[in-house]
């Protein structure tokens, strides 16, 4: 077996914890930009709309082959409960950035110019 000192562990213990402060601050992600967060908000509500009136669209053409009149109103219906689809795609995603800005620390503060040590 090989004989190791107690400078070996040292260096090993000094590598392992820059391995973690590495490792640490790595983690973490800048917190979301407004355009970031707009886009979220705007891919949420958009995919709402168009996967409710594609549905509605879609069950109103497959009801018209088999004589059923419900052209419209599928669509109409499908389309409203896309958009409430929509609503609360952006409210979880608007909780959650705010859970994400919650957990961030908090950015120091910046020293006015005027003001006077």
């Amino acid at each position: 077996m090989s004989d190791t000192g107690p400078d070996d562990l040292q260096r090993l213990g000094a590598r392992l914890d820059a391995a973690e402060r590495k490792r640490a601050t790595g983690d973490q992600r800048p917190p979301p930009t407004q355009a970031s967060i707009a886009f979220r908000f705007g891919t949420e509500m958009i995919a709402g709309l168009l996967v409710g009136g594609g549905m509605g669209w879609g069950l109103d053409w497959l009801f018209g082959h088999f004589g059923f009149h419900t052209k419209p109103w599928l669509m109409i219906v499908f389309f409203v409960l896309g958009a409430a689809a929509g609503i609360r795609g952006v409210m979880r995603a608007a909780n959650e950035l705010n859970a994400q800005m919650a957990a961030a620390p908090a950015a120091p503060s910046v020293k006015q110019d005027d003001e006077e040590n």
